[in-house]
């Protein structure tokens, strides 16, 4: 007769998750198909804890409250996006190719993702930060990243002279992000294509940014 402090009686969905990045990533994962399939009002435990291969009591065993597990799940779509901008930059380029890349990267989502429920998922959570604050200090914490990285690649392009010197890197660096923000809200509300959003922000960019512009218009003065 197996004993009920048997540790093999106990139903192992009723274990907590184990702290492994396989585990976590398993949870996240499953975070974002119910976030996905209820959007943020209408998600609970239960609903995570359904596509989760653990019990809505394990959950509770490494969160309290959904609103902590959606603030890990924001803190692991920040890292994932990080990671992929990151992992596209080359500080060996050229500053307009590095910066090509990385808005490659930063409007071009994970193969693995359904787009538009990705993004309304993602939008939904973003729109709590106001409110709570473990999401907005990761959605902060991937803001800065993101400006300070662009702010860099625009610096070493306006010393190297790619582009043209009277460009504020900071400035445009947080143009930049604020676009890419946008996108997501207008992929949701409208349709908007990523790609679309990326042809028009390099090409706003890139007229912006280049070493031409200033002598192209003192030849067409002295003309």
């Amino acid at each position: 007769m197996v004993s009920d402090n048997d540790p093999s009686s106990v139903d192992q969905a009723a274990q907590p998750p184990d702290d492994g990045p396989e585990s976590r990533e398993d949870l996240m994962r499953a975070t974002y198909r119910a976030l996905c399939a209820h959007g943020y009002a209408d998600l609970t435990m239960q609903d995570i804890a359904d596509e989760a291969p653990v019990s809505k009591a394990a959950l509770h065993y490494h969160y309290d409250s959904k609103r902590d597990l959606l603030s890990a799940f924001q803190a692991y779509i920040s890292d994932r996006f990080l990671s992929r901008i990151r992992a596209a930059d080359d500080p060996a380029a050229d500053p307009a190719d590095r910066l090509s890349a990385v808005l490659d990267a930063a409007l071009s989502p994970p193969a693995d993702d359904d787009l538009r429920d990705l993004q309304r998922a993602l939008l939904e959570l973003k729109a709590q930060a106001p409110y709570q604050p473990g999401i907005r200090e990761q959605v902060e914490r991937t803001d800065d990243a993101f400006r300070s990285l662009l702010t860099e690649i625009v610096a070493e392009g306006v010393d190297s002279g790619a582009f043209s010197d009277d460009v504020d890197p900071a400035s445009t660096a947080k143009f930049v992000a604020t676009v890419t923000g946008g996108n997501q809200a207008r992929q949701v509300s409208v349709g908007q294509s990523p790609g679309e959003t990326r042809d028009l922000l390099r090409t706003h960019v890139e007229a912006q940014l280049s070493a031409d512009r200033d002598g192209s218009d003192t030849d067409g003065e002295a003309e």
